[in-house]
């Protein structure tokens, strides 16, 4: 597939035939996806990784790439987590939206060191695909909305681009209107 957003010096190839390129867990859950699902990874410096390095290396506009944070909160001694995917123009709405969709007193971002443990997924790759069983995957409808969105593949050194609307076609996918607030 062509990627607009991509400059012509990156070439990006199916992500479910370079198990390589992604994360363990992530691969996984690749190879279970349907076979129309359009998802493809490129290789970048493990550097470019964050957002910013990325965005500016690559020229592309922070509306092409969407951030994955976990969060928590607890109800009645059971903690609820959720990853919530938001473009890097916005940030996830935790205090309000997120602890409301939880249905959690308090919500705050899982810690670094839990995060990339329970995931198994490196800090800075931290993407939507092959999140442990029992999360819940909130997308923000922008998301969804996008022609074209970069995701992390679980390492640093690669993407995963597929098509916004594909997005809601991840397992348990659940779009939310205004997930996020604009920076």
């Amino acid at each position: 597939m062509t990627w607009s957003i991509l400059p012509d010096t990156v070439t990006a190839v199916p992500a479910s035939d370079t198990p390589e390129l992604v994360a363990a867990p992530t691969a996984e859950a690749l190879a279970a996806l349907p076979a129309d699902l359009t998802a493809e990874v490129f290789p970048i410096d493990p550097e470019l990784a964050d957002t910013a390095a990325l965005t500016e290396a690559y020229g592309l506009a922070p509306e092409h790439s969407a951030n994955c944070v976990l969060v928590a909160g607890t109800r009645a001694g059971d903690e609820r987590i959720a990853a919530c995917l938001v473009l890097a123009h916005t940030r996830a709405d935790v205090n309000k939206r997120v602890r409301k969709l939880l249905d959690v007193r308090k919500a705050s971002f899982l810690p670094m060191d839990r995060a990339v443990e329970e995931s198994g997924m490196e800090y800075g790759g931290i993407g939507p695909i092959g999140l442990p069983e029992g999360y819940r995957l909130l997308v923000d409808s922008r998301v969804i909305a996008a022609d074209q969105v970069i995701i992390g593949s679980g390492i640093r050194g690669s993407k995963i681009i597929l098509p916004g609307s594909e997005v809601a076609r991840l397992p348990g996918a659940e779009v939310i209107e205004d997930l996020a607030l604009e920076v």
